[in-house]
């Protein structure tokens, strides 16, 4: 099936990059587990530094790991706290259903349980809409936010996306017991057996509607947004919400006066299977993050090239 396709691209890529690279990357690590509300949260700190912590989410049916091939350059000056989401990598699914409000929630609990009261937020898909939740509904927890191939509408993926996303169910795990997903799941989830039920539970997950546009007004804090140019979201979709975000709706002004706080990216050379570890992203994220706008003007450009 193609879904399926689509999926085991992901996680090829994510298990053959992050072998690769592994010993390169390694970024020394404590782990640890948090419960929130009945679930037994995985999480990770890498680096340390003076800047703000980041909470990192990874994709559906991946886990940390993903970010291996950068996390690097991520904690640079700064603590990276990543986090497996229910059901995912070393941590537990639990009996309740997959809901990106409760697990927004359940960041906000975990990062308290850390002891900081705010920090910057990275998400990838799936990742992307629990990080989307936690600002929406903790705004005070979040002090900048990255959504990276993530939207705000179900009706911002490809219509095929949407028909193939609704044949996802437990019955397709007896056929990726020979896929570098299952087996990388199998390594290192409390319970490899529940593997069929995460499937099941993420298909059950991905075959409800879901609008939040309302809500994106809510996110006062400074967001970007960052897209492959070959993503699984539409176009019309990326732009959407960088406009109800206030961005993209008049020119910039000549002392970027009316310029947004908000920033939009799009990465040339990338789809939504490979952006979550290419190079350009965190190149292109962690400026924003760490509050660098300031840029040179043109009048200053001209000085400098008269001296």
């Amino acid at each position: 099936m193609k879904i399926l396709s689509s999926l085991f691209a992901v996680a090829a890529l994510a298990l053959g990059v992050t072998s690769a690279v592994h010993a390169a990357t390694a970024v020394s690590a404590k782990s640890g587990h948090i419960q929130a509300d009945g679930i037994n949260y995985y999480y990770e700190i890498h680096g340390e530094g003076a800047g703000k912590p980041l909470l990192l989410l990874h994709g559906g049916l991946g886990s940390i790991d993903m970010f291996k091939p950068i996390m690097e350059r991520l904690t640079r000056g700064r603590q990276v706290i990543g986090v497996d989401l229910q059901g995912h990598g070393r941590t537990g699914l639990g009996a309740r259903p997959i809901s990106l409000e409760a697990m927004g929630d359940d960041m906000a609990t975990i990062l308290k349980s850390l002891g900081h009261d705010q920090a910057d937020v990275l998400g990838y898909s799936f990742g992307g809409g629990v990080a989307f939740r936690l600002a929406v509904q903790h705004p005070e927890v979040v002090s900048r936010l990255a959504l990276v191939s993530a939207g705000y509408a179900q009706d911002g993926f490809y219509p095929e996306m949407i028909k193939m996303q609704a044949t996802m169910n437990a019955d397709m795990a007896d056929m990726m017991k020979d896929t570098p997903m299952y087996k990388s799941y199998a390594a290192v989830a409390p319970k490899p057996a529940d593997f069929p039920r995460l499937i099941g539970a993420m298909g059950d997950f991905m075959r409800k509607p879901y609008d939040y546009s309302k809500d994106v007004a809510k996110l006062k804090m400074p967001v970007m947004l960052v897209f492959a140019d070959s993503d699984m979201y539409r176009p019309e979709h990326e732009i959407k919400f960088y406009q109800l975000l206030g961005g993209g709706l008049r020119d910039a002004g000549w002392m970027r006066e009316t310029m947004s706080q908000n920033r939009l990216a799009i990465i040339p050379n990338r789809t939504h299977y490979d952006i979550f570890f290419a190079p350009e992203l965190p190149e292109a994220v962690m400026p924003f993050l760490d509050g660098q706008e300031k840029v040179k003007t043109w009048d200053e450009i001209v000085n400098e090239t008269n001296r």
